[in-house]
């Protein structure tokens, strides 16, 4: 009997169970008739025997990192890869022949849901399936894609699967790689999400814990309403009630043991991403005191309203599951409940997206983002350098672009494709990579690196990179993500967008906010100002290249634009990237380790004005920002009269909820009412935020 489950690998599939030079390389031994003799035992056994005397073998219920090769090979070869292609060469004019009508179904969505409790015994250990079950209690969140290959997202890696006939063939990129729990709780995650509708895009699904039935048990009382986690949110209010109090230029000594004390509490209920988020915060308050480069006063007002907001939308979606509902989003989705702090991960490729530098009296450090064209998952590799180090040495501190990354230059690694064996990934994206010849190695950027990225990371216009970002839920229920934070030195969603045409339109300095502003669309046109992609690239003294290399760029130096790579964020309804790499037809140019030569720029200070309530919100939130830095008590007499000021122009203009909040939270400052006060603040921030992306 034919054995299906080789059948249904595609080069793609094995693409992703090998790697793509081998399977090139033996689809052209097929191309060229160079096939081995293929014997198929009774037992289901495939043997291939090439003609250098190298002998393949892959029985029934194994993946092709478990066949048998005789080659010198230690891992993954090609005659593993050659052994499938020639079985299907062999094996699949008998197959059409015999079921021809077969063939659409075989191409059809489907759903692991398929593969029963029998099925899982029979594939996976018993050590593994109890470890499945001890990942399920924690009740995770995977995001569950029914199609020709089902796929499963989730909290700490993906799983793909290659074969609708066997579970040896499902691929998890965790260092394990197949055979693993994490594949487990995929089909568990498919069977709880139930029969998928026709067309039916990505399901969330609460994977309920495993009984020894291996039937779910009933829902478990609202944790949200135990008294660990109303202390931990009545700690959480009081912290953000001291910052707003006191300010963020406060000294950080008095703080640090709340942080610890509230960090020690969230992180035993296992709210991942709440942690995430007071880590993130920590760090803003210190950059601030450090007067790095990294800081950015509106991503710490942005965190703090996060804060406060993820807390009650997970109450909101805790109360619509116990009433029976089945939320959007699941309350343990929201808080990172069941996400893993670290996990080691399998052979990986990834793609650079740029590198973003900093610098602050003590250190500097860069943070360069790669994207994995498998599993389109964005990663972030940070690193810092004391100076300390650097004066202790007695010498001239390196030049931060030549600075050595697990081995290799930060400039190397920050225009290239690392493909290693490695590295671990951080709930968040953040991944280490260690140093080793051996494990690692680095090629450069090509024009066409980024060709197999997708959505929605990668995007094909102006208009549905909009429609991307105002689609979007908002940051507070979406996992945590370090490229969408302080890594990136800038505020925004990480995006690639790619057209044909893309040419630059009105280059100029801003000498006054040092900053260069351009447009970007497609050549000969003249687009309205929401189809038009708004670059903003302001000077950093730890890139001073990259103003020029952006301009030379944009300028057509190295060829017309194929892509350009950055962190976007909406702004009066227009896209507004600040960019970290582009490609273009001769290379790929990674701003901020580029070292050109000067740029001549046309000076030009007056740009278009922005929409009165946009421009409004935007002065609410730096009014906001300004008491945040100073603290509310140290405003003096003239604090409500500048509220009450703010708040007319609001009312004014129609945005009478902002208004009372803005009145509420000072009218709640002088009767010491810390709950409203940090609720009011918040949503103030969140709609101010809001106002200001229409």
């Amino acid at each position: 009997m034919a054995r299906a489950d080789l059948l249904e690998l595609t080069p793609e599939a094995l693409t992703a169970l090998a790697n793509a030079g081998f399977v090139k390389r033996a689809q052209k031994d097929v191309a060229a008739g160079l096939l081995p003799r293929v014997e198929e035992a009774g037992d289901g056994t495939v043997s291939a025997h090439f003609d250098d005397g190298v002998c393949t073998r892959l029985p029934p219920g194994r993946t092709l990192r478990d066949a048998a090769c005789d080659c010198p090979a230690s891992g993954m070869c090609r005659h593993r890869v050659m052994l499938v292609l020639a079985y299907q060469a062999q094996a699949g004019a008998a197959s059409e022949a015999a079921a021809p009508e077969a063939e659409d179904d075989a191409d059809g969505p489907w759903s692991p849901a398929q593969f029963d409790d029998a099925a899982l015994a029979a594939g996976f250990a018993p050590s593994v399936l109890e470890q499945a079950a001890r990942l399920a209690a924690s009740r995770p969140v995977v995001a569950v894609q029914p199609g020709a290959t089902p796929s499963a997202r989730l909290p700490m890696c993906s799983v793909r699967f290659f074969s609708r006939s066997s579970l040896a063939h499902a691929r998890c990129d965790c260092r394990q790689g197949s055979g693993c729990p994490h594949v487990v709780l995929a089909v568990w995650a498919f069977r709880d999400a139930g029969a998928p509708a026709p067309g039916a895009g990505e399901i969330m699904v609460e994977v309920a814990p495993r009984g020894a039935d291996g039937e779910a048990p009933a829902p478990p009382a609202a944790a949200l309403q135990t008294e660990a986690a109303q202390a931990a949110r009545t700690q959480i209010d009081g912290l953000l009630h001291a910052l707003w109090l006191d300010g963020s230029s406060q000294p950080l000594m008095g703080l640090a043991a709340r942080f610890e004390a509230v960090r020690a509490r969230v992180q035993a209920l296992g709210w991942r991403w709440v942690d995430d988020a007071l880590d993130e915060l920590w760090q803003l308050l210190q950059a601030q005191q450090a007067r790095s480069s990294r800081f950015d006063a509106q991503r710490l007002l942005a965190v703090m309203a996060e804060l406060w907001a993820r807390l009650r939308a997970a109450g909101y979606a805790e109360a619509r599951a116990q009433q029976g509902d089945r939320p959007a989003l699941h309350a343990s989705q929201i808080l990172g409940v069941g996400v893993k702090g670290e996990v080691a991960l399998d052979h990986l490729r990834l793609v650079s997206l740029g590198a973003a530098l900093w610098s602050q009296e003590d250190a500097e450090g860069a943070s360069v983002l790669f994207a994995d064209p498998d599993t389109q998952a964005v990663t972030v590799l940070e690193r810092h350098w004391p100076r300390a180090a650097d004066a202790a040495a007695g010498g001239q501190p390196s030049p931060l672009a030549g600075r050595r990354v697990a081995g290799f230059p930060l400039r190397q690694v920050a225009a290239g494709q690392v493909v290693t064996k490695a590295a671990t990934r951080r709930a968040n994206g953040l991944i280490d990579i260690a140093a080793g010849v051996r494990q690692t190695g680095v090629l450069p950027l090509s024009p066409r690196s980024w060709d197999e990225l997708a959505a929605p990371l990668r995007q094909p216009g102006v208009a549905a990179l909009v429609a991307q970002l105002r689609d979007a839920p908002p940051g507070f229920v979406q996992p945590r993500q370090a490229a969408t934070g302080a890594a990136t030195g800038a505020a925004g969603a990480l995006h690639v967008l790619a057209f044909d045409g893309m040419a630059a339109l009105h280059t100029h300095w801003d000498a006054a906010a040092q900053t260069l502003h351009a447009q970007i669309a497609a050549e000969g046109t003249d687009p309205a100002p929401e189809d038009r992609l708004w670059i903003e690239l302001p000077h950093r003294a730890a890139a001073p290249g990259a103003v020029d290399a952006l301009a030379r760029a944009l300028a057509g130096e190295w060829g017309p634009l194929r892509a350009v790579a950055g962190t976007v964020r909406l702004q009066a309804g227009r896209a507004v990237m600040q960019p970290l790499a582009l490609l273009t037809a001769q290379r790929a140019v990674v701003l901020q380790v580029e070292t050109p030569p000067p740029h001549p720029l046309p000076l030009h200070g007056a740009h278009d004005e922005a929409p009165p309530l946009a421009r409004l919100a935007a002065d609410t939130l730096e009014l906001l920002v300004q008491w945040l830095r100073q603290g509310l008590r140290h405003q003096g007499g003239g604090l409500a009269a500048r509220a009450d000021a703010q708040a007319e122009r609001l009312r004014r203009s129609g945005l009478g909820r902002c208004a009372d909040l803005l009145q509420g939270a000072i009218a709640g400052l002088r009767a010491s009412q810390r709950p409203a006060l940090v609720a009011q603040l918040a949503t103030l921030s969140l709609l101010a935020q809001g106002v200001r992306q229409q």
